[in-house]
């Protein structure tokens, strides 16, 4: 037994009700008390007008980091005031001028600029898990954001694709910069009560020291966010106008096709509106009627040799904007919505059988006739989200060459795409979670389909411990009915320095939610978890690190039967230079069954074990030149088989206006297994290739003000699939070699140019003058006169471009303001 001696005892005793009062003080919330504005300040950055000394003030900013729990090196107060239309915000950010980073960069895109910059958030329900993200740089460049379980932490700060309409102005000082904003309560939701509390935060970034501090101190070995804001009390008798507001467009252009030798000539030419009515404080329901989604960044298009299907980024920001709800369960993949035609691939093969037959007209666009979004919270911090769209039934038009007729064919029904969200955040960050899905498709022999989905989240009342879990019911009505179902639970530790989780899925082989979400594939049980240690605070040579191992097991679930594991260790360390390294080691130790490369149920092809290392890192992107990078090296117990993966991108940063950006990928295998056909007997063949992958993507963009910028994007993508040999497979997923079979090596080109100007001329209106670029239908070139990346890069250029002149005009109206004209 270990004796104190009595002084030293009675200084342990007596130290303790100071750590305690140390860790209470650091653990509790701030609290501001809400001062409702007789007068609206003036919005000039100036924060001279007399109602500022009437606000109460933040102060005594903490680091999250480099240094967690240290106070900020720089002073920081901030002033905050709400009236009937909104809730005004003003900070002082003092700091030597000089030192003070400035750079322009487009709207919402405040990540790894060379900027300082201030942000609030909102947490108007006060469940401690949705809310709202307002910043602002040095340079008045505004970002905003939604927050949500889903949608990111605070380095990230929820999902930036939403928009909202405020008003902000910074000023250089002598000693520091000033902000003020003002969050009109258009752009707000909260519950409809006489007295408000809500979460509030509020963040400096510091660029020259990449120092990030709070108002309420965030911990990030503790789990969550919006769950460690501050609070924002006692906002009394709110009466926010009528929340209506308008946003018109007219669009017009051309579009040049290569077709047939010559070239097509489409003069564009459409316009709608986009309506956002604020049903109450809660609720607001967006609409768009005859949406036009033409000035988008082309999507990444790649050679899939894989049997899963690629999905795609979004773009459109109807479909961004606002759709976190509908997205908690992850059965949204709005891509489906407006998507290609599900028959414009078969019409484009008629010529390849009938020579005599032309195509005059296939839309590879699913034409919108009109898309709404309801949704909110109540005041017992229930979310409810409807989402409904209509899309127009399409049709290809072929013609005869001899008679001259023309023909219709129907390339899509017209199809009703349904979601259903209900959303109870409970104690905490806990959350139960209901969704339905729906696609209805005009004729009794069309498919139809529906996903139900109940999703929990629970979290101790330490915040320590979490216990999530969904189950998944889908089913397909129409000629071919079947249904399935997809289940899982995790469990684990998610705060402090130690944490781990366990896992089992199991989604059946007929679950099939990809009417209107996204599911890579069915028909598998998985086991795994992970177990890590996450230290946070400086040492000598880092700013912080973590350690992690884990596994993976996995089975499909028809037949029971083994199908792959990995078992892996990472390490993550953050140099004091701001440079990051992740280094991955880890194994598939049996040969994987893969039973979905044939396409043909309960057979498998066996893939050799393999081990493998992974190497990520980033520089300092506080530096005008920065670049990341990733090394993936695979080594098979076949010697005839190898795969790697390299990738980097460079970025510089000539002005505080200009910057490039380089971003190169190499991918390539040998002996890789692809379906590469099937037997007249319907026997599948795999083909063993040795394909190389490469793309490229050249982007800049230069900002003449904050709200005028120029960017542009080149991108090249090069895919070459030489066969080496083909094989039928066993039953017990060996290969047996032919020589009857053959197919043509591959050699594919995509080619893209996308670039736009865009003038923010107004709060909420803009004019965007877009241009792209294309290859045609010609996308293959003759792989054995063009073996290399940059012969087949300049031969691209020798092929059939489409191209596309746009011009965009967005007007935003708010109704109370056109009240008051």
């Amino acid at each position: 037994m270990l004796l104190l001696k009595p002084d030293l005892l009675l200084r342990k005793l007596i130290s303790i009700p100071f750590v305690l009062l140390c860790i209470c003080a650091f653990s509790q919330s701030k609290i501001l008390e809400a001062v409702k504005a007789e007068q609206a300040p003036v919005i000039d950055g100036q924060l001279t007008d007399e109602i500022w000394s009437k606000a109460t003030v933040a102060t005594d900013f903490i680091q999250k980091f480099p240094s967690y729990g240290v106070a900020s090196l720089v002073k920081t107060t901030v002033k905050i005031l709400y009236d009937n239309s909104a809730v005004y915000i003003g900070a002082y950010l003092y700091d030597n001028p000089s030192l003070i980073r400035t750079q322009l960069t487009p709207r919402d895109e405040e990540q790894q600029s060379d900027a300082d910059y201030f942000a609030v958030f909102f947490d108007t329900y006060h469940d401690k898990q949705n809310g709202f993200q307002f910043l602002v740089t040095s340079r008045n460049v505004q970002t905003d954001a939604r927050l949500g379980p889903n949608l990111g932490d605070a380095s990230h700060y929820g999902d930036v694709t939403w928009d909202a309409v405020w008003e902000s102005q910074v000023k250089m000082q002598k000693d520091g910069w000033t902000v003020e904003m003002k969050i009109p309560y258009l752009s707000l939701r909260f519950a409809k009560k006489d007295l408000q509390n809500w979460g509030l935060e509020f963040l400096r970034f510091t660029r020259r020291n990449s120092e990030i501090s709070f108002w309420n101190p965030v911990d990030p070995n503790v789990s969550g966010f919006v769950s460690q804001f501050g609070q924002f009390r006692n906002l009394k008798n709110i009466e926010p106008p009528l929340r209506l507001s308008f946003s018109p467009y007219v669009t017009g252009g051309v579009r040049v096709l290569p077709e047939n030798g010559g070239y097509r000539t489409e003069w564009l030419r459409n316009g709608g509106v986009d309506v956002k009515y604020g049903i109450n404080e809660s609720f607001t329901l967006d609409a768009t009627i005859v949406p036009d989604f033409g000035q988008v960044v082309s999507d990444n298009e790649i050679n899939n040799l894989s049997p899963f299907e690629v999905k795609f980024e979004e773009h459109r920001p109807f479909f961004t904007e606002g759709t976190e709800i509908f997205n908690k369960a992850g059965l949204f993949y709005s891509r489906r919505v407006g998507a290609t035609p599900r028959g414009y691939d078969s019409v484009l093969q008629i010529p390849e059988s009938n020579a005599n037959v032309e195509i005059k007209k296939n839309p590879s666009v699913t034409q919108l006739y009109n898309a709404i979004k309801f949704s909110g919270r109540t005041k017992h911090k229930l979310g409810i989200g409807i989402f409904n769209a209509v899309a127009a039934p399409m049709s290809a038009t072929i013609k005869d060459k001899t008679s001259g007729d023309e023909t219709k064919i129907k390339t899509e029904p017209l199809t009703n795409y349904n979601i259903v969200v209900l959303d109870q955040a409970l104690h905490g960050q806990s959350y139960l979670t209901f969704t339905n899905t729906n696609v209805i498709r005009e004729g009794t022999e069309q498919r139809d389909a529906n996903v139900s989905a109940f999703d929990f989240n629970l979290y101790d009342k330490g915040n320590n411990y979490n216990v999530m879990g969904t189950g998944r019911y889908s089913k397909i009505f129409g000629p071919d009915p079947y249904d399935g179902f997809n289940t899982m639970l995790r469990a684990g530790k998610v705060s402090g320095k130690f944490r781990y989780y366990l896992q089992n899925v199991i989604k059946s082989d007929r679950y099939d939610p990809n009417d209107l979400g996204y599911l890579l594939y069915a028909n598998e049980i998985s086991y795994s978890g992970e177990m890590g240690y996450y230290h946070y605070t400086p040492t000598n040579s880092l700013l912080n690190y973590n350690y992690r191992v884990g596994f993976r097991y996995a089975r499909v679930y028809n037949p029971n039967a083994f199908s792959d594991m990995n078992l892996y260790a990472k390490g993550y360390w953050n140099f004091k230079n701001f440079w990051d390294l992740t280094l991955t080691l880890g194994a598939y130790p049996e040969d994987q069954h893969d039973y979905y490369v044939l396409n043909t149920p309960g057979r498998f092809v066996k893939r050799p074990a393999y081990a493998y290392v992974q190497v990520n890192g980033n520089t300092d992107d506080r530096k005008r030149l920065y670049f990341n990078y990733s090394v993936f090296l695979a080594k098979f117990n076949e010697e005839d088989k190898s795969y790697d993966l390299a990738s980097t991108d460079l970025r510089y940063r000539f002005s505080n206006k200009l910057s490039l950006d380089i971003a190169v990928t190499h991918e390539a295998e040998e002996n890789y297994i692809v379906l590469a056909g099937k037997e007249t007997n319907g026997e599948p063949v795999i083909g063993f290739t040795n394909f190389t992958n490469i793309e490229s993507i050249f982007s800049g963009i230069y900002n003449f003000t904050p709200r005028i910028n120029l960017t542009a994007r080149l991108r090249h993508y090069w895919s070459k699939v030489p066969y080496n040999k083909f094989a039928n497979v066993t039953g017990t997923g060996d290969y047996a070699y032919t020589t009857s079979f053959k197919k043509p090596d591959e050699n594919v080109n995509y080619f893209n140019v996308d670039a736009f100007f865009t003038w923010d001329f107004k709060l909420g209106c803009r004019i965007v003058l877009g241009y792209k670029n294309w290859l045609g239908d010609d996308e293959h070139l003759d792989p054995t006169t063009n073996k290399t990346y940059f012969k087949n890069f300049t031969q691209v250029f020798n092929l059939a471009h489409a191209n596309e002149f746009t011009l965009k005009f967005i007007y935003f109206l708010d109704y109370n303001q056109l009240r008051k004209k």
